[in-house]
């Protein structure tokens, strides 16, 4: 059993990671930067490490440092939460070429489906239904990728392969539009990712975003725990997530389930992962991998019932799943709302000392969040400050008491985007549930 591991992180996932941690008696050894020394978790780990200054380049992503860190407190094994290098194969492969655990997929599974391209050429091999697109990165003849994008149909979409957040993204509606496109998404990939290579989809107009969570041990065990739909998102960025997604059918979940699953085994997969699909027209077409825990986990972990956290702990532990997948059916309805420290209207960060806080509870409520009254939020890093998420037995049910939840929080100090998340709890098409992926800009558009 691992008795010891290294939270590799910052912020609400750290301190979920630690509670987890707790729960099955392992001590916890906290990374910090010089502008994190006040953060809860670090506050509470067994020991701490200040691993260098408030940039993310000279601390939470400087490997080296992370590796001493672990090292020096005799950790067994390193947990990389999300973000920073959660996704990065070397740094996995790093971690276990110096004697520790990493909690998460092996490192040539990382490279496997940390590229979009390479991903969905083994989806496809995996018999999972994809977007219609390239075969591979864009060639660079000009009139090659014009025949590309005619065979696909407009609109398509160029898509960076190495990256994610929306950067080196275009949406071109016609070929006048199409050389010039992917000139500028090669350029913002090279940039955002050092990796210029972009690829071609059909762009779907309106369509949802739905995951899969999926949980792997090493000895060929697959389930799945069903899927959350993130369709209400701002600049490809995730606002509110849910689970399960309206309108899904049991037979549907079944079906993409058990093709995300034999994906799974196929590659040899290894730990927590969610496979993210566009749902069009009652199909998914699946887009890419994220090998990592995702923000919105606790969503599918209330209801599952199901501690996603010490699943990827006793899973790096080398321990057999202990979960059925007919076991595995959601009871009830649950939505999160990020709960983000920025202007709710322009959506500037809004770093600083928060004055007062109080947070909501009552039945179904959850709170994962770091923050406490006297807290600073730095400037550094992203805006999110917490995860409120409600649970009742129903969708209706779960939306009511996120709207009671939210009114009832209160953070002085800083702005907050708690007005957006009740605006979206009182919007009519997102309790019909038929919003999509653009809905909430063009929500904004009319607020404004």
């Amino acid at each position: 059993m691992i008795e010891k591991v290294l939270i590799a992180n910052r912020g609400e996932i750290a301190l979920r990671i630690l509670r987890a941690c707790r729960e099955l008696g392992i001590k916890t050894v906290a990374v910090h930067s010089s502008a994190d020394r006040d953060l809860k978790h670090v506050l509470l780990a067994d020991e701490s490490v200040c691993i260098g200054p408030p940039a993310a380049a000279k601390s939470y992503l400087n490997m080296a440092a992370i590796i001493s860190a672990a090292e020096v407190t005799q950790a067994d094994a390193i947990h990389p939460g999300y973000g920073f290098l959660s996704e990065n194969a070397d740094f996995a492969e790093s971690v276990e070429r110096s004697g520790f655990i990493f909690i998460g997929p092996r490192a040539e599974t990382i490279r496997l489906m940390g590229g979009k391209t390479t991903a969905k050429a083994e989806m496809i091999a995996a018999g999972v239904p994809c977007v219609p697109g390239s075969e591979g990165v864009l060639p660079d003849d000009e009139a090659e990728c014009i025949d590309v994008a005619q065979r696909v149909g407009y609109p398509v979409l160029i898509k960076a392969a190495a990256g994610g957040g929306g950067r080196g993204m275009h949406v071109v509606r016609s070929q006048e539009n199409l050389i010039q496109s992917i000139h500028m998404a090669r350029a913002e990939a090279q940039a955002a990712f050092r990796d210029g290579s972009v690829f071609l989809e059909k762009y779907l107009e309106v369509p949802r975003h739905i995951e899969i969570q999926v949980l792997a041990d090493e000895h060929g065990n697959v389930v799945h725990l069903g899927e959350r739909d993130c369709s209400m998102q701002r600049r490809n960025q995730k606002v509110v997530e849910e689970s399960p997604a309206p309108g899904i059918t049991q037979a549907q979940r079944d079906h993409i389930g058990k093709l995300c699953t034999d994906a799974c085994k196929r590659i040899g997969y290894r730990g927590a992962g969610t496979m993210e699909f566009l749902y069009d027209n009652g199909e998914f077409y699946f887009i890419e991998m994220n090998t990592r825990i995702q923000v919105e986990h606790p969503v599918t972990e209330m209801v599952t019932q199901t501690d996603l956290i010490k699943q990827q702990l006793l899973v790096a532990a080398g321990e057999k799943l202990t979960l059925r997948q007919e076991d595995l059916k959601p009871r009830g309805h649950a939505i999160e709302c990020r709960i983000n420290a920025e202007d709710p209207r322009r959506f500037v960060p809004s770093p600083g000392e928060i004055k007062k806080y109080h947070a909501a509870g009552g039945p179904g409520i959850r709170i994962d969040s770091h923050v406490y009254a006297g807290y600073t939020v730095p400037p550094h890093y992203d805006s999110m400050i917490g995860k409120l998420i409600a649970w009742g037995e129903t969708r209706e049910s779960a939306i009511a008491r996120m709207h009671t939840a939210l009114s009832e929080m209160v953070i002085d100090g800083i702005q907050v985007n708690i007005p957006l998340q009740s605006r979206i709890m009182e919007d009519e098409v997102f309790s019909r549930g038929v919003h999509h992926i653009h809905y909430l800009e063009e929500m904004l558009k009319n607020w404004e």
